[in-house]
């Protein structure tokens, strides 16, 4: 563990021999600020917390940052977590390093009513400083470059839970940005946190290739720099393998076997002029066979990040595929450090068209959240709409718009424009009629046909449709300008089915009063409103439906006459406690509440009912109301020695693949547990959720079951 002056030391070391010219007066101040601001507070590892922003400041130095970023990054934590605040930043170290601060900074002093709705919003507030200075967005993936690299010394759930998000936001940025090396090391390590067996299985295959694969990629540099060099062309020829990320994607995503992944080995040649990528392109393929369908031209039209290469695929005389990155040194700076390329290698960005067209998404994504009221549904978009995994496809006039792959042509006419989409009323690709729900393959020609109807809209079934963020705001958006008589009857019509398929069942006046109440929460002014916000989806029914459930029981119960004693004395006479032992009650039926499925070791409360004996609860489930009704509610405790088998269900996450379902059934068979029922279903993104039921005899019994269950390979999460 490197001591804080170890790590000073190599701080300035890295700073005196840098390119860069630095104000070390400066960081010598951030430094020692933060060494007072940090005193007394350590890491989960036991080291000096200071030792971080230490650490987040290396890294963007051997970027090739300036001052104020490597300042800011010094001081990233200390609104966060110590005294300081910002104006005190303000006047010590500048406006600019106080909006980095800022900007990186999570919003954790404002309530929130879910997790959700706070991720949400720290995103948003991160995007919104990233479109002041992206500066902001650097810093913080070099925050959780570090935060990754030290995840062992934190606990399993919280470890899982900060890869899971690493994947879904960070290094897709990270790909956004074009900053792959960085990309590429966040992915690696979610993956081992996430996945440790199939990590470990596909470093253990390449650590047994090792010694053939360098010998091969040897061979295959040398060949090609000497040809190069017989036709007079200066170039740098390096050798690599694939990120164990990529190649898990392909072998557990996919199916793929490590023999069937072409760009295992890959071979990087640089050269200093343009014209020299196409020379040498052309030297290589007559070297070694084309794999058709495998090039691609990324220097005539670039990534939206602006990345920059000749991407070929060949077989080597041994029969080995291996995939060539041809690029200048110039496109290879970009690809390496993508946008931090800008401060690395320029002396400013100002008037940067370059640097401008590759933050446009920025802007597009603040403008589609927005749009967005849900907090699931907006991180559900920020998923979507960040994956790194993309198609690009051409408008007939030869522009490019880079979609998620799946993407449907709906998707592709909103990636174009708001009023494309919403006149458009048919597509074609590649000359050929296709229909709506088509989904665009890389390369492709889309031709979107539009009305000349300057009334004419999208339809509703297109939210069903259409798989980006984008897409899927802008029609919203489109229905809740244009259509707001439409949604308020679609709104309550939706609305009246649903609470009728929970049965619930009130007078007129109460359940205007439930709805008006239910209005406020979701920030409409009228229960109309919120009918029109349903209606274009701004409001989803599965968000409070259950809450309004919860209020028509509590309504229910409230109009009961009986008292706790009358609903004892009538339940029926029977002994069977099922191993629950409650206070002040003998001889009461018992039952088990389906909401949280408590198990021996869990610590339960009872709930009287009417006629229906004592319901047992987990004490932290979500309908556990004592304040409410403090009368019906008993204490009771489990008896010493419990001999039933209870019901339990558990729900995992998984990335979706072939015999997934098959190899958790076998894992269970393999403890021999007694299954009641499983379904499985696919979610967004590759995912998929599978819900269990089981007999267990105790907590512990359970929990011995999921660590299993999660070991199974593409399995991310497992939780009751």
């Amino acid at each position: 563990m490197l001591c804080k002056e170890n790590l000073i030391k190599e701080l300035k070391k890295n700073i005196a021999q840098s390119d860069r010219t630095y104000d070390e007066a400066v960081i010598d101040k951030a430094v020692d600020y933060a060494i007072t601001a940090h005193t007394g507070q350590f890491r989960s590892s036991g080291e000096e917390y200071v030792c971080h922003p230490i650490q987040v400041a290396l890294i963007l130095v051997q970027m090739g940052m300036d001052t104020e970023t490597i300042v800011a990054a010094l001081l990233h934590d200390v609104v966060e977590d110590t005294d300081a605040t910002l104006a005190d930043l303000t006047r010590e170290f500048g406006a600019n390093v106080a909006l980095l601060v800022d900007g990186v900074t999570k919003i954790d002093k404002l309530a929130f009513s879910t997790k959700e709705e706070q991720q949400a919003e720290n995103f948003r507030k991160m995007l919104l400083a990233l479109s002041k200075d992206v500066r902001v967005i650097i810093i913080k993936l070099a925050d959780r470059l570090h935060n990754m690299r030290t995840i062992g010394a934190v606990p399993e759930q919280k470890r899982r839970d900060k890869a899971k998000e690493t994947m879904d936001i960070y290094a897709p940025i990270a790909h956004r940005l074009g900053m792959e090396e960085i990309k590429e090391e966040l992915e690696d390590i979610s993956i081992r946190t996430l996945d440790p067996v199939a990590y470990d299985e596909i470093e253990e295959t390449m650590k047994l290739q090792k010694t053939v694969r360098d010998a091969f990629l040897d061979r295959i540099k040398d060949a090609i720099t000497d040809r190069l060099a017989e036709y007079g062309l200066t170039a740098t020829v390096t050798g690599r393998t694939k990120s164990i990320a990529s190649s898990y994607r392909k072998m557990y995503l996919l199916g793929k076997t490590m023999d069937e992944i072409y760009d295992v080995y890959a071979v990087r040649i640089i050269v200093d002029e343009v014209n020299d990528c196409y020379n040498a392109l052309g030297l290589v393929h007559e070297m070694f066979r084309p794999i058709p369908g495998r090039f691609k031209d990324y220097i005539s039209s670039p990534k939206p990040n602006m990345y920059q290469s000749l991407h070929t695929t060949v077989i080597g005389t041994d029969g080995i595929p291996f995939e060539v990155q041809i690029r200048t040194w110039k496109m290879h700076y970009t690809a390496e450090y993508g946008i931090a390329a800008h401060w690395k290698y320029k002396a400013g960005i100002r008037g940067d068209d370059q640097f401008d067209e590759r933050l446009k998404w920025v802007r597009q994504f603040i403008e589609n959240q927005n749009e967005i009221e849900d907090a699931d549904e907006a991180i559900r978009t920020i998923r979507t709409d960040l994956t790194s995994d993309e198609i690009f496809a051409l408008t007939p006039k030869g522009d490019v718009i880079s979609l998620p792959t799946g993407a449907t042509v709906i998707d592709f006419a909103y990636a174009i424009h708001s009023a494309v989409g919403n006149r458009m009323i048919g597509a074609k690709a590649d000359g050929r009629i296709v229909p709506l729900d088509y989904r665009v393959k890389t390369g492709q020609i889309i031709e979107v046909m539009t009305s000349s109807n300057a009334d004419h809209g999208p339809s509703r079934d297109w939210l069903n449709v259409v798989q980006t963020g984008e897409a899927r705001t802008k029609i919203r958006t489109w229905f809740k300008r244009e259509r707001r008589d439409e949604n308020i009857a679609h709104g309550k019509a939706e609305l009246e089915r649903e609470l009728s398929r929970n049965l619930i069942r009130l007078p007129e006046d109460q359940i205007q009063s439930l709805l008006e109440a239910e209005a406020k929460r979701q920030h409409c002014n009228t229960v109309e409103d919120l009918y029109a916000a349903i209606g274009y989806g701004g409001v989803l029914l599965s968000k409070f439906v259950p809450r309004l459930k919860e209020e028509y029981l509590r309504i229910l119960r409230e109009s009961e006459t009986l008292t706790p004693e009358q609903v004892v004395s009538t339940a029926p006479k029977k002994t069977n406690n099922g191993g629950v032992v409650i206070e002040g009650v003998d001889n009461c039926l018992v039952k088990f509440s389906r909401c949280c499925n408590p198990l021996p070791g869990d610590d339960i409360i009872g709930f009287i009912t009417r006629g229906n004996g004592v319901s047992i609860h987990k004490q932290d489930c979500v309908n556990v109301t004592v304040e409410k009704e403090p009368d019906r509610w008993v204490n009771c405790h489990w008896e010493d020695s419990v001999r039933s088998d209870f019901k339990a269900t558990f729900y995992i996450d998984a990335y979706d693949r072939p015999d997934l379902l098959s190899d958790v059934l076998a894992q269970l068979s393999s403890m021999h547990i007694a299954l009641h029922s499983v379904s499985a279903r696919k979610a967004d993104n590759d995912m998929a959720v599978i819900e269990a039921t089981i007999a267990a005899n105790s907590v512990d019994q359970l929990n011995m079951v999921l660590a299993r269950v999660a070991r199974v390979p593409s399995v991310i999460s497992v939780k009751r």
